[in-house]
């Protein structure tokens, strides 16, 4: 199990860029709009790195729903590869048998 602060620090970024993404998609169309003056740009520019860093949704890790572990991640059933392979042995995971050759 990974360290429960870890895990909370990720919650917490998940939900301040949540917060913030409407306010950072707005800033982010005025900064890459040519049409605008340069000036206008510029400031929006700064009040974009005036938001909280946490607030972008790149400093979001993702990590197993299971066990937390940042490492060994599939996106598609959001766990780490040992909670995987753990809840495949036991039979939790409808379609998916252990093979053995």
């Amino acid at each position: 199990m990974a360290k429960t602060s870890s895990v909370e620090k990720n919650n917490r970024r998940r939900k301040m860029a949540k917060q913030y993404a409407g306010k950072r998609a707005r800033l982010k169309a005025i900064i890459q709009n040519k049409s605008l003056p340069i000036e206008e740009r510029f400031a929006a520019q700064l009040k974009l790195s005036e938001l909280p860093r946490n607030s972008a949704k790149t400093r979001i890790r993702n990590r197993c729903e299971v066990t937390g572990r940042p490492r060994a991640y599939y996106r598609k059933l959001k766990m780490s590869r040992l909670a995987l392979r753990e809840m495949a042995n036991l039979g939790l995971i409808p379609g998916m048998v252990k093979s053995s050759w």
